[in-house]
């Protein structure tokens, strides 16, 4: 073989090998791709979501009325349960946990925090927001578009719906249903079909309040948990404007929030509990269930 023979095989060896590695690459990207949740690694972009987004500074008002609630009565709570969903109905809990094959539906003894009953959901969902409404539990999962319907009194499964984009919270009225995606905004909800009627843009002082998560209909407010806060925002359900806050932050001592804030417990679940006129509030790992007396309406 000729030198320049030898150059030319030496040549096209090296761009065989080239090519071989941005196949291999690409073929590392796709799959990777495929994967739930945001990516790492040098020459890959993670996957955007809602929950990627910087919490509001919020309150952007000094004026909005703002109640913190001190501990009073408490009960014990799943600390493996990475709550995304809580409501009463009937006199029984219901709680929604996620992460991909950890998700599940409970129902819950709220006295003693042990679970009466448990329906699994499929590895590849991660289970979010939950509500009843005319003897139906609704639940929505994060990402897929995918909701799930169960029978409340048996948990047997009855129906599925779709929707586009994220789910996070879900709440009723009795009427229709209210559901969040992580942004500013939260659609009202026509069960049959689950049809967006319409959308409740959020806001406090005129500025949009984003990161909305688990919400519940409380006395004809729409509350919600602003994520990776301690707050839940009292909304008027007619004009989006935030009311009045309720502040979480007194509810663990300060060690028992830096445990919390390493580990991802965030401040996730309201429910009401009619019958004892109280609300009870958990999070996403939170050791206690806590309960207060449900605040009066605020003035419009």
């Amino acid at each position: 073989m000729t030198f320049l023979h030898q150059l030319a095989t030496i040549a096209c060896s090296g761009l065989l090998a080239v090519a071989g590695l941005v196949a291999a690459a690409a073929a590392r990207v796709t799959a990777a791709d495929d994967l739930p949740g945001p990516i790492s690694g040098a020459g890959l972009v993670p996957r955007r979501t809602n929950a990627d987004a910087t919490p509001p500074l919020v309150p952007f008002d000094a004026a909005t009325p703002r109640l913190v609630v001190r501990p009073l009565e408490a009960f014990p709570h799943d600390t493996s349960a990475f709550t995304q969903g809580l409501v009463l109905h009937d006199g029984r809990l219901f709680e929604s946990t996620g992460l991909e094959g950890h998700s599940e539906v409970r129902e819950v003894e709220a006295e003693t925090g042990l679970t009466q009953r448990r329906v699994t959901l499929s590895k590849t969902l991660f289970g979010e927001g939950i509500a009843v409404m005319q003897r139906r539990l609704y639940q929505l999962t994060w990402k897929g578009g995918r909701g799930l319907v169960y029978d409340a009194a048996s948990f047997a499964p009855v129906d599925s719906f779709s929707f586009s984009g994220e789910g996070w919270g879900l709440a009723s009225d009795g009427t229709r249903l209210y559901l969040s995606d992580g942004s500013d905004h939260i659609r009202v909800i026509a069960p049959d079909g689950f049809r967006t009627v319409r959308t409740i843009a959020v806001t406090e002082s005129g500025r949009p309040v984003w990161m909305l998560n688990e919400l519940e209909w409380v006395r004809g407010e729409l509350w919600a948990n602003i994520h990776q806060t301690q707050l839940i925002a009292r909304i008027d359900p007619r004009t989006g404007v935030i009311r009045g806050w309720i502040d979480l932050g007194q509810l663990q001592t300060p060690s028992e929030r830096e445990s919390l804030r390493r580990r991802g417990g965030v401040a996730n679940g309201i429910a009401v509990d009619s019958i004892n006129r109280r609300i009870l509030v958990t999070g996403k790992l939170w050791p206690r269930l806590h309960a207060f007396d449900i605040p009066a309406p605020i003035s419009r």
